[in-house]
């Protein structure tokens, strides 16, 4: 791999704040065959499954410029072994070229949000419903979970952490910038990440469109 310059460091160390458990470390990570530095952190809620990362990339120079940041929830089926049942692993590579790209972006990753916050058995359990003809809202209500579980109260107070409460948000969601916004981060741009279908998700992108009001 190509080795790349480091981005500004920011002051080391664990913290504890609240219920809330901060650790930042030095995280390289291979994009396209090209070694990568972001400083990384993670946060740790009330309970050991609420826990995110935040991985930071900002050149020197770049701490007046307004961030883009992705605001990612984790999917074990696109995100690792590549689903072609929804658009997460496109979104995110997408949003990882872009803030590569920019002299100061952030990715906020969410695990616990699996499924839309459901989890990864019940989203399987819903797929299931799924591959009867049942759209992903429908699927949801059957199996007596709500349509979107997820919450962002430890995002909000992550990037409030680490000194931001402005940006540029990725994402095809209105109502994750109004969630956002209500816990006092602002989004001065939504910018969003239009995906490419194909045979398996193109049922479930233009659910969500029609359905969950995303901008697809």
């Amino acid at each position: 791999m190509k080795p790349t310059s480091t981005v500004a460091a920011f002051p080391p160390g664990r913290v504890a704040v609240g219920d809330v458990q901060v650790i930042e470390t030095a995280l390289p990570v291979e994009v396209h065959g090209v070694e990568r530095m972001f400083r990384a952190f993670a946060f740790e809620g009330r309970s050991e499954e609420e826990q995110l990362l935040v991985l930071v990339h900002r050149q020197t120079g770049a701490e007046a410029v307004t961030p883009i940041v992705r605001v990612h929830s984790g999917c074990v089926t696109g995100d690792i072994f590549h689903s072609l049942r929804c658009d997460c692993y496109q979104q995110l590579q997408a949003c990882l070229d872009i803030i590569l790209a920019e002299p100061y972006g952030v990715i906020v990753y969410l695990p616990y949000h699996e499924g839309r916050g459901i989890g990864l058995f019940k989203k399987l359990q819903a797929y299931a419903l799924q591959d009867r003809g049942i759209d992903t809202v429908d699927a949801n209500t059957a199996i007596g979970v709500p349509v979107d579980a997820r919450d962002y109260d430890l995002a909000a107070y992550a990037l409030s952490h680490i000194g931001l409460t402005e940006m540029r948000l990725l994402t095809n969601n209105p109502a994750k910038q109004e969630a956002l916004a209500a816990r006092g981060i602002k989004v001065v741009e939504r910018m969003p990440i239009i995906p490419e279908a194909n045979k398996h998700n193109k049922r479930y992108l233009l659910t969500k469109r029609d359905r969950m009001g995303h901008d697809l």
